[in-house]
Order: C-alpha cells, then structure tokens, then sequence
C-alpha cells in the first residue's frame, strides 16, 4: 500500500462529493512558511502553496490533515472538516492557530514525573474536547518508576480527566507501545501533542519501525527530552492508521472557538454538583444549599480543581468579549469602506 494512495489517507466519497469539479484532491501532510506538502494520489507527494491572492489576504486556513483542492499546482480550496484542533496565538489577541485539522482521536501526551500537571491537562482537554475529536492521555516513561509510583500517578491522572481513557507506555521496555498503537486502525487519524521531551516522536518512530522523526537524548539535569520536532507532520503508519506529530507547546492558550461546552466536558464532576445547588443561578459563595460549597468542604471537590474550573471560566469570557470586540470593528470597518465606495461612485457620475 503506497503512502501516497488517497483512500488509506482517508479519502471518502463523501469528500469526492465536497471537491468542486476540474479540482485534484490531495491531503496535506507537512506545513512549512509558506509552502505545503500535499499527497496527491500516483502524482506522490507535492510542494505547493496558495495562490497570491489567498495568500495575501490570508483568506484560506490550511492546516496539516486538511485535504484540498488543486489546480495547476496551487491549492485553491479546503475541503469541509470534520475536526480541527486549535489553539490561540501567544499573547492578547484572538487570532486561532489550527494545530491539526480531520483528526478522530488525541493523544494528550505527557511525561510520568515532574512534566505531569494536572493543571495543563485540563487546558489541553478543554481544546480536544472543543475540537471535534475525542481526547486519550497517553502517560510515557514508566519505566522510571516503579508499580506503586506509577498507580498514584495514574490516579491524579484520572481524577482530573473523567471518563477520558488513559495509556500507560514505555519506549525503553515497550511496555504499552503496541496497545495504543492498535488504537489507531485504519481509516483513524490521530494526533499527538504535548510538551517537548515527553516522547511523541519516539512513539512514532517505534510505530513505524524507523528513525522517521528526529529525536534527541534526554537531558542529564532533569531526565527530559530536548525539544527536535520543528514543523507538524502527517505519517502513514504500517498496516494501516495516519499519525500527525507536532512539536512541543510551551503554552496552550485556549482559542476562540472553545465554548462552554467543551469546559463542561472537561469539568463534568464539577459541573454535576454545580447542577445539584438549590439556585440554579447559584455563584458558590454564601447562597444556601450550594453543593459545590458542601463537595469543597468535605472534600470531594479538590479546591485546585474548583480553582482551575473557574480560571478557565473567566478565560472563556475574555477571549469571547475580544472576539466580539474584534468583530464589531471588522464590521465597521465593512461599513465604512462600503460608505467611502458609494461616495466615490457618486463623484463619478
């Protein structure tokens, strides 16, 4: 099966159906500044970008996982997606960032030991959740601790990632490669994302039985991995099943596309007590019957739980109030450029 063969990308006749006609369509499998590389069926693997056009408005998001429509070698559409994993440009603005875009499952990839934060796995879930595809944490470098060590660990884990299914792996013994990998069958794209040095490439590389990513020795000081992946790419894996590996987030802001609902999802045991208050209004602070107050007490509810569920909370509406922000500015300037058109038509007459 050649890598190269749309429908073990995961082409569809229900994608065909999407693809405007005189178009060739090809899934995008590498990202670079402004270039991509597209699997495009018996014409292999080609280096191409978007029309000028396009490009210079910046009208055209295309993320690895897309598939496209091309014509004389430019791509010149995308086609409908059924996820996209996206995040939020570094700093205060609202412009998103589509980390992966079709993919079916996530693997939220994180290190046993000081790189495992319950914290940062609730932001990361919040985002899968959003995206449209379903999050698996996946917990590598148990070979570093013993049994005991690595129960505890996985016990943290899933208090903070209800009914989120949760893989413990070792790229050293093997321990756990080839279950998950199992996850991926064929038809399924999945994505790994995580911190740098917590092993996505290695996992990759052991699935596809060579040297594909480049990786590099852990640090001495620490016991992590050095940061190597520099750019998201789209593997065919043996037997069957597409795996996209990205590089290292340092910070995962959440994106303007993430809705309550995805917090919901993440916080479900937070937000069932919520739902059990007397006042459905309730704030948890001094309202009586506040279940949320009651769980706090007695301890049920970790307070940095609660903590976290309410920071991402006022996140949310920020983001939403500079999305609205910035609407209502493109809209006026819609507006006025539209005014300025019509007195220029008018003096023409």
């Amino acid at each position: 099966m050649s890598e190269f063969e749309l429908g073990a990308l995961g082409w569809s006749p229900e994608l065909a159906s999407a693809l405007e006609p005189g178009l060739s369509p090809g899934r995008v499998i590498a990202a670079h500044r402004a270039a991509y590389d597209v699997a495009a069926g018996d014409a292999g693997v080609v280096r191409t970008r978007l029309p000028g056009r396009l490009a210079h408005f910046d009208t055209l998001d295309v993320a690895v996982g897309d598939w496209v429509g091309m014509s004389d070698g430019l791509i010149r559409c995308v086609l409908p997606r059924r996820s996209a994993l996206v995040r939020s440009a570094a700093g205060r603005t609202s412009d998103a960032q589509t980390l992966a875009a079709n993919v079916d499952v996530v693997f939220v990839v994180s290190s046993l030991g000081p790189d495992l934060e319950p914290r940062r796995l609730e932001r990361y879930l919040v985002t899968v959740w959003e995206s449209g595809a379903s999050p698996e944490i996946v917990l590598t470098k148990a070979d570093r601790f013993d049994e005991a060590a690595v129960d505890e660990m996985v016990a943290s884990v899933e208090a903070v990632a209800p009914g989120v299914p949760v893989w413990v792996v070792s790229a050293v013994t093997g321990d756990g490669v080839d279950d998950l990998r199992a996850r991926v069958g064929v038809g399924c794209t999945a994505v790994l994302v995580g911190s740098s040095g917590v092993g996505k490439s290695t996992l990759v590389n052991r699935w596809l039985g060579r040297e594909a990513m480049a990786v590099n020795d852990v640090r001495e000081d620490d016991d992590e991995g050095r940061h190597t992946t520099s750019h998201r790419e789209l593997l065919l894996l043996p037997g069957g099943g597409v795996v996209i590996d990205t590089p290292g987030i340092r910070e995962l802001q959440l994106s303007d596309a993430a809705a309550s609902g995805a917090l919901e999802e993440t916080f479900s045991d937070v937000e069932e007590l919520a739902a059990a208050c007397r006042f459905h209004d309730c704030a948890h602070g001094t309202e009586p019957g506040c279940a949320v107050r009651a769980a706090l007490a007695d301890g049920s509810l970790p307070g940095d739980r609660y903590a976290s569920w309410q920071k991402l909370q006022r996140e949310l509406r920020a983001i939403a109030l500079r999305t609205d922000a910035r609407l209502r500015r493109e809209e006026r300037r819609k507006w006025q450029q539209r005014a300025k058109d019509g007195r220029a038509r008018a003096r023409h007459r």
